[in-house]
């Protein structure tokens, strides 16, 4: 996995959003370095990782995590997952419990799909394999942020636009067949040893408020942060905020890592 890191101290994994990549992190990298050591790997297909030949799911993607933490000598890390990302948190808390210090959601949901969803996936699937990704940014912007970054932050909206439209076809099929695939999480999060932060932009139409009290209610050590004037991309909306929830919850973990043998 192509990584872009920063900072010394608690490993912080943050995995990016679809179909964007790690370049949406640059803030996080930024604000959290000073008390972090802020690891933002690109999910397989985009940015610089490739996409390989398994079948799509986001298990593989899971496992690709845990073998970058075995990689960098990492035992475990707090792991924060934005919109598709959290599906991959899910998993890693699913099938590497235990390489987890605490897990943050953003802008995520632990339901599977509805049959609706998975066929409105398929039907993006097929459409970008045949066109390109040039139609993608008309399809799926009015869900990715809010109403006040669509109406007063056109540098974040079209910093969004770029990121979507540079997404490679490939990867966004696959990346949609995953996520369709993907199981209920909720009894995973009921069986978390570890404490969870459900971070939600409170203008979050895709998963909405109702979507993370729904986690926070699942997970023994859960707190909710509700992101004032930002949608599903919360951490590219309002970084500042997004940041502060994040600090504050690794701050609350004691100790550091041990080397992965």
């Amino acid at each position: 996995m192509y990584t872009r890191s920063a900072g010394q101290g608690l490993p912080v994994i943050l995995l990016h959003a679809f179909p964007l990549s790690s370049a949406m992190w640059l803030t996080q990298r930024e604000g959290l370095s000073s008390s972090c050591e802020v690891i933002t790997p690109d999910l397989r297909g985009f940015g610089g990782s490739p996409l390989g030949d398994q079948e799509p799911s986001v298990d593989v993607m899971a496992d690709d995590v845990a073998r970058l933490l075995d990689h960098r000598k990492i035992d475990r890390a707090v792991v924060v997952g934005q919109s598709m990302g959290g599906y991959v948190t899910m998993a890693m808390c699913r099938r590497h419990p235990d390489r987890l210090l605490g897990v943050v959601l953003a802008d995520t949901k632990a339901s599977a799909d509805t049959e609706e969803a998975r066929a409105y996936r398929e039907r993006v699937a097929t459409t970008v394999l045949a066109e390109g990704s040039s139609f993608l940014a008309g399809e799926i912007m009015p869900a990715m942020v809010g109403r006040t970054t669509a109406r007063s932050r056109a540098m974040v909206f079209g910093r969004v636009r770029a990121l979507i439209e540079s997404a490679p076809p490939g990867a966004v099929a696959w990346a949609q067949r995953a996520m369709a695939g993907r199981p209920d999480s909720f009894d995973t999060l009921r069986g978390l040893t570890v404490p969870a932060l459900v971070i939600v932009g409170e203008e979050d139409e895709t998963t909405p408020v109702a979507e993370a009290r729904a986690m926070v209610e699942a997970v023994p050590d859960g707190r909710l942060a509700v992101i004032e004037r930002a949608g599903h991309l919360s951490a590219l909306e309002q970084p500042e905020a997004f940041n502060g929830a994040v600090a504050a919850f690794t701050a609350g973990l004691a100790g550091e890592a041990r080397p992965h043998e």
